[in-house]
Order: C-alpha cells, then structure tokens, then sequence
C-alpha cells in the first residue's frame, strides 16, 4: 500500500506528548501514514531564526502537502511574528475549520442540547494580517484587509463543506452594518454565491448577535462562515459549549497544503508531566485522515475516542486528581477500544471536501470604469480643531484641491458640527477638487508639500469611485 506522506511538528511545551499521543493512535489503525518529523516554534526561535520556521521545515511541507502539529510557542523576546501565523501564511492556508459538537461523558450546561456545528474562518486576511503602524507616539494603526478573492474562497469553502458533511445551512456571521465596505465585502460576496449552492439553506447574521445566538441556542447553527478575527473568538466560545479547548481540533486548509493542529496553546507548566488531554490533537488527526481520504481509520478513532469519554476514562482536566488517566494510559485506552461506539452517538456519512477553484490572479476583480475624486491627509498635530482647519484651508489655498472637512476618530470636528469630540493628534483631512477634475500625480505631490510645510503628515489614501460607486466611507456628521 503506497504511504502517504505527512510532515510531524512535536511543537512547544505540551506538544510533543500530545502528537506522540495522536500519532500512535493513528499508527495503530494501520491507516498507510508514514512521517517526516521537523521542528518549528520555540526551539527555533532560541537558536536566533527570526520567524520560527527553518528552510528544512519548508521543504518538508512543500514535499508533503500535509502536516499534524502541536502547539507552537512564540517565546517574549525572540522572534517577530508568531510560528504558528506563519506557517499558515506562508502556505496560504485560508480556510480555518473548528468543529465543536456535543462529547458522550463530557457534562456541560449544553449537554443535551444537540451542538453540531462547524466554525469556517478566513484565516490570512482581515486585522490578522498584522499590518500595524505607530502613527503619532499615542496612536498605533491596524490595517484591516479583506479582499473579494478571500471572500469568495471562504465562502466557497463553507458552502463545500456543507455538502461534504451532509449539513443544510450555512450562516455567514459580520458586522456590516458598521464596516460596510470591508465586512460588508464578506457579506456580499455571500449573498452573490449562495444562490450557486440551492441545497444549502444561506443566512446572514450580524457578528454580535451570533455570538448571543451561540449561548442562547446553538443547536440552530450548523456551519458559520467569517472573517479572521471574528473566527477566532467565536470559534473559541462554540468550543466552551462543548467542554473547551481540550477538545477543539482544527484543520487549516489551503488549495495546496493543510495543517491540522489542536486550538490550544503550549501549556508549559503541564510539559513532561504525563498528565495532559491530548483529544484536541486526537480528533485534529481524524480531520487529517479524512483529508488523505483515510475515512475507515479516521471514523475508528473518532468512534473510539468518544467511547473512552463516555467510559468515564479521562484525564485530571476532566475527572479530578483520583480517577483521571495519564495521557499515555488516555492513549492507551482509545486504542484498545478500537471497534467500539458510544451509545447514542450518530456518526456522519463524511465525503470528500472538493477544494473550490478560484483564479490566482493577482486583479481578482477588474473595474475599468474608476476615478479619483479626492485625497485623504493623515496629519499629526496638537492644534485644535478650528486652528487646524483654518491652517490647512491657508495652505491650499490657490491649489486643485479645497479642505472639505477634519474628522477625527471618524467624526466631523471641522467645519464644527457642535460635536462634542475628544479629539488625539490623529487627523483625517479630506481634500476634494476644487475643479471637479482628476488630478494628477504631480497634484496630489503638491497637495502633499503644502501640507508638510506646516504639518506632519504620516498617511496618504486616495478616495476613488468605481463604476460610479463611492469606494470609501464618511465620517460621522460628514455630509
């Protein structure tokens, strides 16, 4: 039987017990795995590799196409970016799948309630891409980017994974009603797909209310679809309904490579102690063998994990110092129930996840009809609004462009809107044409030089219309 391939991360802290703990599990099955053991994290970070991942980790995953890691440490001190965020950037892994549903034997205040739902969050993008600045000594910046490609890949992602498990509604969780170009973005590029998908029933939710929804009635939710930064948080709350993060697995999923790791972090203090619940990385390794189309082995682990919880048979995180099982004796355990079921316990009929096609093109989406209809200035300064305002008008003053308004914080401070805003040295100048024609580069140039001869400035954005739609929002009071 040809072995397929799998790149072993043991990871920081807790991490190499728990992937010893799921590798012997899956060896067990006799599933054709073979591994190709790498290093990241910590380790790497200490022998003075700024990004926690070294060449021959790389090449192993490009060889591979598929990892099982544990969780990786991003000590204080050493290093930039977290290992674990660059491993998924680096191989473009931008689907991040949660499962949590309902464990035999772990009691929680939802148990009976029937919670099966799969959490698809994008998982490149958004503030997540940790693009920040220190815009004045008090003000610092994140960029959020969303694009419509990311969107379309999640969306499609979610709405595939749907029909791969056999679910009937996708929900698609944002908070549009503010961000309504970004958030909104995800919001559209939903409401634009679904229709392609008429067996799967589509919804809309706002992000807040979702969270709401999640501990007032979960059971209603079968797959939730959103951005970055929403995903993670209430990824980790859907898995408190199930018992927490000792039981959260997850697979990040891109169109070349997957990595499939426990959401739980290090846990240093436990390391080497033998006492740890290694489930999280357990039902992370059946996500992979249903990905490697391993379906047998995978629904053998899963079916014998969740006999072993309902057997009682658990670790010190779940049943107390007196009764509680050593992660070796846990390990032990799963296997030797291989072929048993919990009671109850309704597996599902997994296909293959068909991985949707959407073109690499960088200019994802083409708009040939666009202009420029004005400038924003970021300026730092600690006049008041009116001296500011008055300063600014001054200086352009016989130019293409005319002042139009300050906000700051995103409201109108001038012309005065009798606002009462506690204003940072932070400020939004939007300049408009004083001709109502485009300017050029050598314009906003100008603009720029006549700003700076009294101001510092610290950000441009050019405000652009596509296809006659304003591509930037107003601030609030701004007419």
């Amino acid at each position: 039987m040809e072995k397929k391939l799998v790149t072993l991360i043991p990871g920081d802290g807790i991490g190499p017990e728990v992937v010893a703990s799921a590798r012997q599990i899956v060896e067990a099955t006799g599933a054709p795995v073979e591994w190709e053991q790498r290093q990241a994290g910590a380790s790497v970070f200490l022998q003075g590799l700024a990004s926690g991942v070294p060449d021959d980790t790389v090449e192993s995953i490009r060889k591979t196409r598929v990892v099982l890691k544990g969780p990786l440490e991003t000590p204080v001190g050493f290093g930039e970016k977290s290992a674990n965020v660059t491993l998924r950037k680096l191989f473009e892994t931008y689907g991040n799948i949660r499962p949590a549903r309902e464990l035999p034997g772990i009691e929680t205040p939802f148990s009976g309630r029937g919670v099966d739902l799969v959490v698809v969050r994008e998982n490149v993008e958004d503030l997540y891409a940790g693009i920040e600045h220190m815009q004045t000594p008090g003000v610092a910046q994140c960029l959020k980017l969303i694009s419509r490609k990311g969107c379309e890949k999640i969306v499609r992602l979610a709405f595939e994974l749907a029909r791969a498990e056999g679910r009937h509604t996708v929900h698609c969780a944002t908070k549009s009603n503010i961000m309504k170009l970004t958030e909104g973005l995800l919001k559209r590029t939903f409401e634009e797909i679904a229709p392609e998908y008429p067996d799967i029933e589509a919804q809309h939710i706002i992000i807040d209310n979702c969270a709401h929804q999640l501990v007032k009635r979960p059971e209603q939710f079968d797959v939730i679809v959103t951005t970055n930064m929403n995903g993670d948080i209430i990824s980790d709350e859907a898995s408190a309904l199930v018992g927490g993060l000792g039981f959260a697995p997850s697979a990040n999923i891109g169109s070349e490579v997957a990595i499939f790791e426990a959401v739980h972090g290090s846990a240093p203090k436990y390391a080497g102690k033998n006492v740890i619940n290694p489930t999280a990385l357990i039902a992370s390794a059946v996500l992979m063998l249903r990905h490697l189309n391993e379906f047998e082995a995978a629904a053998t682990i899963e079916a014998a994990l969740l006999a072993s919880l309902e057997q009682g048979k658990t670790t010190r995180d779940i049943a107390g110092d007196e009764n509680a099982l050593t992660t070796t004796e846990f390990t032990e355990t799963v296997i030797a129930n291989f072929g048993q079921r919990p009671s109850g316990w309704e597996p599902r009929a997994y296909r293959p996840l068909r991985l949707p096609e959407v073109s690499d093109a960088p200019d994802f989406v083409k708009e040939p009809v666009r202009r420029v209809v004005g400038i924003d200035v970021f300026v730092e300064s600690d006049l008041a609004a009116q001296e500011l305002g008055q300063s600014l008008e001054g200086l352009v003053a016989g130019s293409h462009f005319r002042l139009k308004g300050i906000s700051n914080r995103g409201t109108i401070v001038y012309p005065p809107t009798g606002a009462l805003t506690d204003c940072i040295d932070q400020w939004f100048c939007r300049f408009t044409f004083a001709n109502g024609d485009e300017p050029s580069d050598t314009d906003v140039l100008d603009l720029v030089q006549r700003v700076g001869a009294k101001h510092r400035w610290m950000h441009l954005e050019k405000l652009q219309e596509f296809h006659g739609e304003e591509g930037f929002t107003k601030a609030q009071g701004e007419t």
